[in-house]
């Protein structure tokens, strides 16, 4: 941001975020938290009752995408291709399988593939969750194939991008070096390419997001069309050296510095 002529104040959120933004009274905040409060549309609210534009979604459109349940009820609404789910508690989760095998437990309200537990086919008794997994959870049929994602900045879908790893797409392979390969642009049949396009653009105007969001997709090759599916839809997408959506922008001619002046320059707030 400083390489592009921006006058920047770093601000690590606390309790007294208000008081600090208060005093320091600038004309754009880019958001950069990731998770529950920065991501959810609990900071988005706090930015809206300041009256200070931001970057990124706005509070119903991010606190919609948080949440994978609902977002997936804005995707049917929507007519967009999801796999089957339904929230359970913690304790059946452990107690039976409440799907059938292969299926996925995670959070539904959390982010960068945190707290996921991958149940294989054949298993014989239901997996065993870490203390600090909330109470409710999701639980989701397991897609097999290829991990595909796409950007929309604006009203534009940029490209398509197949990550492949040895194993998970977890937290490490998201954000750790050599974690993952990303195919820019994905060497996949033009259908496939062009509806990860136009799904990813319909999402991010269902969900009501602005400025930038990544939607992530799951495609079993062997059923074709009908074996994309949505996985969900990410209002603050990673913005380290291997995150995925600034790749995807540099690859259609934006340089980080570029990308990141267009994302102050499009951020707003309702007020």
């Amino acid at each position: 941001m400083r390489d592009e002529g921006f006058q920047v104040t770093e601000v690590d959120a606390g309790p007294d975020l208000a008081q600090v933004l208060t005093a320091l009274a600038p004309d754009v905040v880019f958001n950069a938290l990731h998770g529950r409060w920065g991501e959810d549309g609990c900071v988005q609210g706090l930015l809206e009752w300041l009256g200070i534009p931001y970057t990124h979604s706005g509070v119903l459109s991010s606190a919609l995408a948080m949440d994978k349940e609902r977002t997936k009820q804005v995707y049917r609404a929507a007519g967009l291709p999801v796999v089957d789910s339904l929230l359970a508690d913690k304790s059946e989760i452990e107690a039976r399988h409440v799907l059938a095998p292969p299926y996925v437990v995670k959070p539904y309200n959390e982010g960068s593939s945190v707290g996921v537990y991958l149940v294989q086919d054949g298993a014989n008794s239901p997996p065993r969750l870490a203390a600090e997994m909330p109470e409710t959870l999701m639980v989701e049929a397991y897609v097999p194939g290829r991990e595909l994602t796409t950007t929309v900045m604006g009203d534009r879908a940029l490209t398509v991008t197949d990550i492949l790893t040895d194993g998970w797409y977890d937290y490490d392979a998201k954000y750790k070096e050599g974690g993952s390969r990303h195919v820019l642009p994905a060497e996949v049949p033009q259908e496939i390419f062009d509806a990860c396009l136009d799904y990813a653009l319909r999402a991010h105007e269902a969900l009501g997001c602005r400025g930038t969001s990544r939607t992530d997709f799951r495609w079993d090759e062997s059923r074709g069309l009908a074996g994309l599916v949505l996985l969900e839809t990410n209002t603050q997408p990673g913005m380290t050296p291997t995150s995925l959506v600034p790749e995807q922008a540099q690859y259609l001619g934006y340089s980080f510095g570029q990308f990141c002046r267009w994302l102050v320059e499009d951020a707003s707030c309702n007020r």
